[in-house]
C-alpha cells in the first residue's frame, strides 16, 4: 500500500480498535468485540453442512455461531454430502442478510462444531497492514478511533479542494456521486484534478466503511482523460487486493468497478438496523467514558443513567472497571441521551 500509513490501537472494557490511516485521514477501522461472537476474517471453524445447492454450486455450513456460511463445491468440497462435518476459514464475513462465505481446508470427522482457530487479534492485523509502521496507543490512539467511527458513519467527505465525495450503499451497489460543493472545482483540468483526487478519496473511504460489490462513481463532468482515471482508480484500489476490476469511464462520467467484500460492513458493526447506534455500541462509548471520567475524579463515584437495553449490555463492562462504577436503567431515555453523573 502506497502513501503515509499509521497504526493505532485503543483497548477498553468492551472492545478493542484497530485503525490504519492515510495521510492523516481513517483508512480502516477494525473491531473486535469478544462479548458479540462471530465468523471474523480469518477465523478457522469446524462446521457442518446443513445444505447443498449444487444448482448453484454452493453448500450451507453450520458454523456454530451466526448464520449459515456458503461454501463453494469446488476441487475437494464438490464431493461433500449434505450432514458432513468440514474444516473451514472464513475469507468474507456476514453482511444484512448474507451470511460469511468459507474456504474448504479438509474434512473434520468426530469434531465437535465450533470455532477451531480464532481470528488473527486486531494488533497481528494492523501489523500485517503497516508492517513498517509503529503502532500508537493510549489517548491518541482513542480519539483517533471515536473520530474514524464518526467518519464511517458520515456519508459525506468533503475534500480540500472543496469537491464532496458521497457513498451510499443501496441493495444492488454501492453509488459514489462526486460533486462540487460551494466554491468547488471547475471544469477542465481543475477538474480532472478534482476527479483524480475524487477516486482516491472514494477508495478510502469504501475501505474504512467496509463496502465491496459492484461500485459506481459519478465523476465529475465528462471526465477525460479516461485512461488516466483508470490508471487512477487501480492504484488507489490496489490495497483491496486480487479480484477488483475497474472499467473505463462510460459515457455518462460514471466509473464503474468491482471490489471483493471482506469485512461486515462498519456501519453494520455499529448500529442497528434502522440506523440508531447499537446498544452495546452505546455501551462500549459509555465506558470508555467511565475510563476517562474515573481517571480525571480519582475516588469518585460514578453512575452511567440510560436505557434498560444498553444498561443490560454495560453492567458486565462496568464490573471489569470496578466497585467505583455503576448502571442505572431509566425506562423512556433514548440512547442519544445516556448519560454519566456523580453517585
Amino acid at each position: 500500500m502506497t502513501g503515509v500509513r499509521r497504526l493505532y490501537l485503543d483497548v477498553s472494557a468492551g472492545e478493542t480498535r484497530g485503525l490504519v490511516t492515510l495521510d492523516g485521514l481513517p483508512e480502516i477501522l477494525l473491531i473486535d468485540r469478544p462479548d458479540e461472537p462471530r465468523a471474523a476474517l480469518g477465523a478457522r471453524f469446524v462446521g457442518r453442512v446443513t445444505a447443498l445447492a449444487r444448482g448453484a454450486g454452493s453448500a450451507f455450513i453450520d458454523l456454530g455461531v451466526g448464520a449459515p456460511a456458503v461454501l463453494k463445491l469446488v476441487g475437494a468440497a464438490a464431493a461433500l454430502a449434505e450432514g458432513a462435518a468440514v474444516r473451514v476459514e472464513v475469507v468474507a464475513e456476514a453482511r444484512a442478510d448474507k451470511g460469511p462465505v468459507v474456504e474448504f481446508l479438509g474434512a473434520a470427522a468426530g469434531q465437535a462444531v465450533g470455532l477451531a482457530e480464532p481470528a488473527p487479534s486486531i494488533a497481528e492485523q494492523l501489523r500485517a497492514l503497516a508492517p513498517e509502521a509503529a503502532v500508537t496507543t493510549g489517548e491518541t490512539a482513542r480519539e483517533a478511533c471515536d473520530l474514524a467511527e464518526e467518519a464511517a458513519l458520515d456519508q459525506t467527505c468533503l475534500l480540500k479542494d472543496g469537491v464532496a465525495v458521497t457513498v451510499e450503499p443501496t441493495r444492488a451497489l454501492v453509488a459514489v456521486d462526486v460533486d462540487r460543493a460551494a466554491g468547488g472545482a471547475e471544469p477542465g483540468r481543475k477538474g480532472l484534478k478534482a476527479n483524480l483526487a475524487a477516486v482516491r478519496q472514494a477508495a478510502r473511504l469504501l475501505r474504512l466503511k467496509s463496502l465491496g460489490g459492484t461500485v459506481a462513481i459519478d465523476l465529475l463532468g465528462f471526465p477525460e482523460p479516461r485512461a488516466v482515471l483508470v490508471e487512477a482508480a487501480q492504484a488507489a484500489f490496489a490495497p483491496d487486493g486480487a479480484g477488483v476490476a475497474v472499467l473505463t469511464p462510460n459515457r455518462l462520467g460514471v466509473l464503474m468497478l468491482a471490489k471483493p467484500h471482506r469485512r461486515t460492513p462498519t456501519v453494520e458493526r455499529l448500529c442497528d438496523p434502522d440506523g440508531r447506534l447499537s446498544a452495546f455500541t452505546v455501551a462500549c462509548r459509555l465506558a470508555r467514558r467511565f475510563e476517562a471520567e474515573g481517571a480525571a475524579q480519582p475516588g469518585g463515584l460514578l453512575e452511567a443513567v440510560c436505557p434498560p437495553d444498553v444498561a443490560e449490555r454495560l453492567r458486565p463492562l462496568a464490573a471489569r472497571l470496578g466497585p467505583r462504577f455503576s448502571v442505572a436503567a431509566e425506562v423512556g431515555r433514548d440512547r442519544a441521551r445516556a448519560d454519566i453523573r456523580p453517585r
